[in-house]
């Protein structure tokens, strides 16, 4: 599998849209605000402290990661943070995960941020340890009140375990064979 980790582009909106749907991530494609969302993916890929990187196999997207650099009021750097990221299932545990998350943690250095973090749901025990294995420490507890009618966080009780990325990279974190010179293997 040659996979290729590239920035996202504007014609990307479907697959990253269906891979977030894929991750729990509220419907998109289809409905009333499809187009209002494909606004703020743009939005994204023009933001010079926000990124959207895709893994692409024979020109199909197979993962997405997103990343934002924040600044906090009291650290000088900003801090990188990756609200999703996602492989899609029949081609988990291959390393797309572990390339995609070192190209964000690339990003990150290189913009020179102080940190990069993530949040992963409770029940997401394989992500957890992927993770993990990536060089991550589980250093937080996260709480969420949700204020508007949609279907977020999913009910802890819905098996998702398999829809975060998490599950991509190989028992060893390794990356994909025949990676291509833009991934940054973990």
């Amino acid at each position: 599998m040659n996979t290729i980790i590239r920035e996202a582009r504007p014609e990307d909106f479907e697959a990253v849209a269906a891979l977030l749907e894929e991750l729990g991530r509220p419907k998109t494609l289809g409905t009333p605000d499809e187009q209002s969302l494909r606004g703020r993916f743009g939005e994204w890929l023009r933001d010079p402290d926000r990124y959207v990187f895709v893994a692409e196999v024979d020109g199909t997207v197979i993962g997405v990661v997103d990343m934002a650099l924040i600044p906090r009021p009291n650290f000088v750097q900003p801090h990188a943070w990756v609200p999703d990221l996602i492989v899609t299932d029949g081609v988990r545990s291959r390393g797309v995960g572990a390339a995609l998350l070192a190209r964000a943690e690339e990003v990150a250095r290189e913009r020179g941020a102080f940190s990069l973090g993530l949040e992963s749901a409770h029940w997401r025990a394989r992500a957890h340890d992927f993770y993990l294995r990536q060089g991550m420490a589980d250093g937080a507890r996260h709480f969420i009140k949700v204020f508007a009618d949609v279907p977020w966080p999913p009910p802890s009780g819905e098996n998702h375990e398999l829809s975060e990325s998490d599950a991509s990279a190989g028992s060893d974190g390794s990356s994909p064979p025949g990676a291509s010179e833009t991934e940054s293997p973990a």
